[in-house]
């Protein structure tokens, strides 16, 4: 099983190591073989928030580790502790996947790690990153970024959505959705998502305005849908609908039906063989071009390189 190291060393926040746990310790139901072995490394216990922590490995196990996660720092004006920095820089050298949760890239950042890469942290501690660490791109908008080996996250919820990018990469789409649907939460945001929306989320019953729209959407995927047609079905005029989506996801109905579409044929690109076509008309993209079009303007890459690329990564 892929190993999964979280760093448990210096002033901690709760939030992100929790969730960190949460996420890659404990597997999904069907999940597939090879789920991850969580470690939690440092060199005793300490308090982390209200809870006392005991980590069940020494530092030197993050060098041995496939993935290390970095929490938040909870003060980041208090230096990390040498052997963290030292331990994470090793297990970088050693050939581990580093990923830090919000204030935690000032870890990476003393270790060297972000030096010509870009970075992201909460948006209220951007500048600072950036301050003291200048060779790195740091960018306060972003929810988070990869680089391949080295991956940061912005704060709280983004931590979420990085952890669940790596159960992506590691096990698809598909699973990936299946953890956020025991968390009790919409599939990952894409990375490159604001990192807030200004209007705050209006809530009724206990969820937001528009959960029942957007199931009801994401089951036609597949069909033709007009923001017209979405409007009819919320019982509202298109452009208060278009004033309701922005409150709740920060994007247009139209912006964010694209994201679903794409969404949508990732994971068929992923688990199936189907052509390229039949993925375009099972997301209502309606041709091979349109879907090439659209899948790389939000994924970056065309569709066959994407289905490549993940059957390479993780062969059957």
């Amino acid at each position: 099983m892929p190993t999964v190291a979280l760093a448990a060393a210096g002033h901690l926040l709760h939030f992100e190591l929790a969730v960190a746990h949460e996420i890659f310790g404990n597997p999904p139901p069907d999940a597939p073989q090879g789920w991850y072995d969580v470690l939690l490394c440092g060199p005793g216990p300490l308090r982390v928030g209200p809870f006392t922590v005991e980590p069940d490995h020494g530092l030197e196990h993050l060098a041995r580790a496939d993935t290390v996660i970095v929490p938040a720092c909870a003060d980041i004006d208090e230096a990390p502790p040498p052997e963290l920095v030292d331990a994470v820089r090793a297990a970088h050298e050693a050939g581990a996947r580093i990923a830090s949760l919000c204030t935690g890239a000032f870890v990476l950042g003393a270790a060297g790690l972000l030096d010509g890469r870009r970075a992201t942290t909460h948006w209220a501690h951007a500048a600072e990153l950036s301050a003291r660490h200048p060779l790195a791109e740091v960018d306060p908008d972003v929810l988070y970024t990869d680089n391949g080996s080295v991956l940061t996250a912005a704060g709280k919820a983004a931590a979420v959505d990085l952890c669940l990018h790596l159960v992506h990469l590691d096990h698809g789409a598909a699973v990936a959705n299946a953890v956020a649907r025991r968390l009790v939460m919409p599939p990952h945001r894409p990375g490159g998502q604001a990192q807030f929306v200004a209007t705050p989320v209006r809530t009724t019953g206990g969820d937001h305005q528009l959960a029942d729209l957007l199931a009801w959407a994401q089951q036609r995927l597949d069909r033709p849908l007009t923001v017209t047609d979405m409007a009819r079905r919320a019982g509202t005029s298109p452009r208060h609908l278009g004033r309701q989506f922005r409150a709740v996801t920060g994007r247009t109905p139209l912006q964010w039906l694209l994201t679903q579409r794409v969404r949508r044929a990732q994971e068929l690109l992923e688990a199936t063989d189907d052509t390229v076509e039949a993925v375009a008309v099972a997301t209502g993209m309606g041709t091979a071009t349109t879907l090439r079009r659209q899948f790389k303007r939000v994924v970056g890459v065309p569709p066959d390189t994407y289905r490549r690329a993940f059957r390479s990564a993780n062969p059957s």
